[in-house]
C-alpha cells in the first residue's frame, strides 16, 4: 500500500483537491475531521481538554471559539491541549491505515510536514496557490480576519519550503479541471512505479 500525505497551507485548496482524490476512489483520512469528532459530544479530547478549560465544555462538546480565547489569553495552554489531542488524532490515523484496504491511500494533514507526519508517507502531495489567491480565498470566508489570517500563517510552514519538501505539486489557482487533471496524473505515476 502507497501512502500519500496531503498538505496545503490555508486556503490553498487542499481540501477541495481531497475530494478529487475521494472521487477518483482514493481512502482519504482528514485530520481536521479526526480532531471534530474528538471535540464533539462524547469525544474522547473533551473530557481531558475541558479539565484545562472547563468553559469550553458545552452541551457535552468544546466549543472550538471558547479554546481559541482561552488560548490568547494564556498560550501555555496550548501545548498542553496539543499534548491531548495529538495521540488522540494519531490513534484515528493508525486505524484509518490498518483497516485500509487499497493500493493507495491519503493522509489529509493541514500541519503534516510541522507535525512529522510525512515520515509515514511514501510521497507527499502539496497544494500552492499563489499568495495573493490564497490571501483573497482565506479573508474570503466567514469569521476570518487579518489578526486571525496571520495567526494560522505563522503556525504554518511557509508555502515555498513545503513546496520544496513536496514529491509532487498541484497549483489550485489554475483551476478546477486543471487540479482534477493532476490528480489523475500523480495516480497513473504511481500506480506505474
Amino acid at each position: 500500500m502507497i501512502v500519500l500525505g496531503l498538505t496545503g497551507s490555508i486556503a490553498m485548496g487542499k481540501s477541495t483537491t481531497a475530494q478529487m482524490f475521494r472521487e477518483a476512489g482514493i481512502p482519504v483520512w482528514d485530520a481536521d475531521v479526526a480532531v471534530h469528532k474528538a471535540y464533539a459530544k462524547g469525544g474522547s479530547a473533551v473530557a481531558p481538554v475541558g479539565s484545562l478549560i472547563p468553559a469550553a465544555v458545552k452541551g457535552g462538546a468544546l466549543d472550538r471559539e471558547v479554546m481559541r480565547q482561552a488560548i490568547g489569553e494564556n498560550p501555555l495552554l496550548l501545548p498542553k491541549i496539543e499534548a491531548i489531542v495529538h495521540p488522540i488524532v494519531a490513534a484515528d490515523r493508525g486505524r484509518f491505515i490498518a483497516e485500509a484496504d487499497a493500493d493507495i491511500i491519503v493522509l489529509d494533514i493541514p500541519l503534516l510536514f510541522e507535525v512529522g507526519a510525512d515520515k509515514l508517507c511514501d510521497a507527499v502531495v502539496v497544494v500552492t496557490a499563489p499568495e495573493n489567491v490564497q490571501r483573497d480565498r482565506a479573508l474570503g470566508r466567514a469569521g476570518m480576519t487579518e489578526d486571525r489570517f496571520a495567526a494560522m500563517l505563522a503556525k504554518q510552514m511557509p508555502d515555498a519550503e513545503k513546496r520544496g519538501r513536496a514529491d509532487y505539486l498541484i497549483d489550485t489557482s489554475l483551476g478546477l479541471e486543471s487540479a482534477r487533471a493532476r490528480v489523475a496524473a500523480i495516480l497513473e505515476k504511481i500506480a506505474d512505479d
